[in-house]
């Protein structure tokens, strides 16, 4: 369910989500799972091991951003209302919180191709035998793969790029930043997608999840913790991204945040 423990970066930590109930449940799961392997040529040097270090840390004038929508998504104000009464439980921790985000230009561009391309090198074979059996976002997805052209991925790899120094230039002067994990509160299990966002018209399956890929497509290290609840009772979660290969670091103040709120003990009254 969007909103709750889950990570979104392009690293070892975007397949936790599922799997872990805590900050501490993460680092575990890290543990074990993080490190060099000969079977990944871009794995990092780094061991598992690191992950079982104490998660308590002094966040006092430690500098975070706090970005409410980054730069102008679509944003329901459900979850801005719940996210906007934990600003001081960070400040609260020591924080100095300042609200600022990246430039994230290209961001929707590099995404959508770069996603198109895998949709096409990973799926293209099953589309050609069992098109009746795959799902139309799928088959739409694959088939924006056929329509790129090598100037327009060529660009994409560029935006990546450019997104990534910009990103870690913003967090020269921040340590991490903090955002909404989606930007509208879970759905109907019946709603395939969202096809509008506070009054905005979404245009793929893709465009409500802005929020989470502007930040995976920067490559830095990102983990949602739950963050409170709207008045009808659905989950919101909070968006922790830090420093390139900062995993520690991210967990560290997710932990910490956790353990402020408790927010991740309460049941919604739908679950009760």
């Amino acid at each position: 369910m969007p909103g709750w423990p889950a990570a979104n970066a392009w690293d070892t930590l975007s397949v936790i989500g599922p799997m872990a109930r805590t900050v501490d449940d993460a680092a575990f799961l890290l543990s074990a799972m993080a490190g060099p392997d000969p079977r990944a040529p871009t794995s990092i040097d780094e061991p598992g091991e690191v992950f079982r270090s104490k998660l308590a840390r002094d966040f006092r004038k430690v500098r975070v951003a706090w970005s409410r929508d980054l730069g102008g998504l679509p944003m329901d104000p459900r979850v801005t209302e719940a996210l906007d009464s934990q600003k001081k439980v960070f400040r609260g921790l020591g924080c100095v919180v300042e609200e600022a985000e990246p430039d994230f230009s290209g961001a929707t561009e590099a995404f959508e191709t770069l996603r198109a391309l895998s949709f096409l090198g990973r799926f293209l074979p099953l589309l050609k035998e069992h098109r009746d059996k795959l799902k139309d976002t799928v088959i739409w997805n694959i088939e924006q793969g056929m329509k790129l052209t090598p100037d327009r991925i060529a660009r994409a790899n560029a935006l990546r790029t450019e997104l990534f120094h910009r990103m870690r230039r913003f967090l020269e002067r921040y340590e991490f930043l903090l955002c909404p994990v989606n930007q509208l509160p879970p759905f109907p299990v019946e709603v395939e997608w969202p096809r509008e966002v506070a009054g905005v018209r979404m245009e793929n399956y893709l465009d409500w999840m802005k929020s989470c890929y502007y930040i995976t497509i920067t490559s830095h290290p990102a983990i949602s913790v739950p963050a409170g609840f709207t008045e009808d009772g659905l989950p919101v979660g909070i968006q922790i991204v830090g420093r390139y290969r900062a995993d520690l670091a991210v967990l560290q103040l997710a932990h910490a945040f956790e353990g402020e709120t408790g927010v991740w003990k309460q049941r919604p009254a739908l679950a009760q």
